[in-house]
């Protein structure tokens, strides 16, 4: 399938800017400050314990929360000033997708196509596809109701890209779906980088993580503590470890102990 995500005018612009974004829930600060640079065209992994901070800034970049303080910008729109703009050439996908479960999954796609304002004709076009690529279409007419997590997770994923959006944000989009799903997902995630667009996720698959991704930043308490490539942040843990999990275990406990 050719996926064309959404073309944005400024081709100079970074895919994602924060710069000091901050959010805090009553006493508790969950970002603290974070400074983030995505490239146009990456597979960017977000890895942090649990309560670090990575939904938290994701929401926020989508729109679902406003920050405390702080830039955003998507694509060089400024997503704080204009966010109906910076939604169109976005998409999220949280670790729990909501469906609409008395539709089927053709039902839905096009119906979340409508809501972004998809030609019908294109809508069908983009539907069709990505239940071909994610291998939904032997339950391409059936009520989403009765499926599993995994093909639920599919075909949110699915709704999620119907509107080719240029951004593309996944928190925990494997965790609790099977190898074979999984590989699909992961197919077609490569694929939207390889179209040119950018994707973001959080993973507590470290492997997944240290195989896809190309670039990969830790936050712990907040905030942005190290960032490269995998090998760059070896590099930066001090010693020879031989696996993204012993990097991730030696940096974050290395920002305890100076907190």
């Amino acid at each position: 399938m050719q996926l064309h995500p959404t073309s944005v005018s400024n081709g100079r612009c970074p895919a994602l800017r924060l710069e000091g974004v901050a959010k805090s829930f009553g006493p508790k600060q969950a970002v603290v400050g974070i400074d983030l640079e995505l490239k146009r065209g990456e597979l960017y992994a977000l890895l942090g314990p649990n309560g670090a901070g990575k939904t938290t800034t994701l929401r926020m970049v989508a729109g679902l929360m406003k920050p405390d303080r702080g830039a955003i910008s998507i694509f060089g729109i400024d997503a704080l000033a204009d966010p109906i703009a910076a939604r169109r050439i976005t998409a999220w996908l949280p670790d729990e997708p909501m469906l609409y479960d008395k539709l089927t999954p053709l039902e839905y796609l096009e119906f979340i196509a409508g809501l972004w304002g998809v030609e019908r004709l294109t809508a069908e076009k983009r539907a069709a596809e990505l239940i071909d690529v994610l291998d939904l279409g032997p339950h391409a007419h059936v009520r989403c109701e009765g499926f599993s997590r995994g093909m639920k997770q599919k075909v949110a994923l699915a709704g999620a890209l119907v509107h080719e959006p240029s951004l593309i944000m996944l928190d925990e989009p494997l965790t609790g779906i099977d190898a074979a799903i999984a590989r699909q997902v992961k197919d077609l995630l490569n694929e939207r980088v390889r179209a040119g667009a950018t994707i973001v996720l959080t993973t507590h698959i470290l492997e997944v993580a240290e195989r896809m991704a190309d670039r990969i930043g830790i936050v712990a308490g907040g905030r942005l503590i190290a960032e490269g490539t995998f090998a760059e942040l070896k590099s930066a843990a001090g010693r020879d470890h031989s696996t993204l999990e012993d990097v991730f275990l030696s940096l974050t406990a290395r920002s305890a102990e100076a907190a």
